[in-house]
């Protein structure tokens, strides 16, 4: 008899994930980021490429649209960068997810914050092949959670939060990215959130 493949994702593939997802952004480091902002060009690329002239001439900013500059994550996307924020009340063991739509390439910083311990799984999925190929970045219990991501494909991309106290807990997700839209997914099925415009 054959076993149904279990959903979970194994501690093998969140080690993978996130060693492929650390190389990947400090080989975005050493190529694109430290030549471009800094005139730093470790691997000789960056002069290659003429990166390190943008360094001394300024002119980064207009060439790379969608770059998250301050904080060193460049993102290979034309996609506008947007901020928003998202506050939400989770009730006594209730939970959400909540996913932004991202192109292959497009970079985000984030950071999340609750009034209490959450469960959270930090996961993508692409839009060829849904929820079959979902990859999980992080999975634990914490109240706070920051840092850069780039999306390795096009698809949805966010968290699940889980509160598992009698308390209500209020969430708080700050984010500033490539990304063009949000959908929020609980009970009742899956919402659409469109992204405010401006700052």
């Amino acid at each position: 008899m054959t076993q149904a493949p279990s959903q979970t994702p194994t501690t093998r593939r969140l080690v993978t994930g996130t060693v492929l997802a650390t190389g990947a952004a400090a080989a975005i480091l050493a190529l694109f980021v430290l030549p471009a902002e800094y005139g730093i060009d470790p691997t000789g690329a960056g002069a290659a490429m003429g990166l390190t002239e943008l360094a001394a001439s300024g002119e980064m900013t207009e060439l790379q649209r969608g770059a998250l500059r301050k904080g060193q994550v460049v993102s290979l996307s034309n996609a506008p960068v947007r901020k928003d924020r998202w506050e939400f009340e989770l009730g006594p063991f209730k939970s959400i997810e909540f996913k932004y739509t991202m192109d292959k390439g497009s970079a985000m910083l984030f950071h999340w914050k609750t009034t209490g311990p959450v469960h959270y799984d930090m996961h993508s999925h692409p839009f060829d092949g849904g929820t079959a190929l979902t990859e999980s970045y992080s999975v634990a219990d914490a109240s706070e959670m920051q840092g850069s991501y780039v999306a390795p494909f096009s698809g949805i991309h966010g968290w699940y939060w889980q509160n598992q106290s009698m308390d209500n807990v209020t969430l708080v997700l700050e984010a500033t990215g490539g990304f063009t839209e949000s959908t929020l997914f609980d009970e009742t099925g899956e919402h659409k959130r469109p992204i405010p415009t401006g700052d």
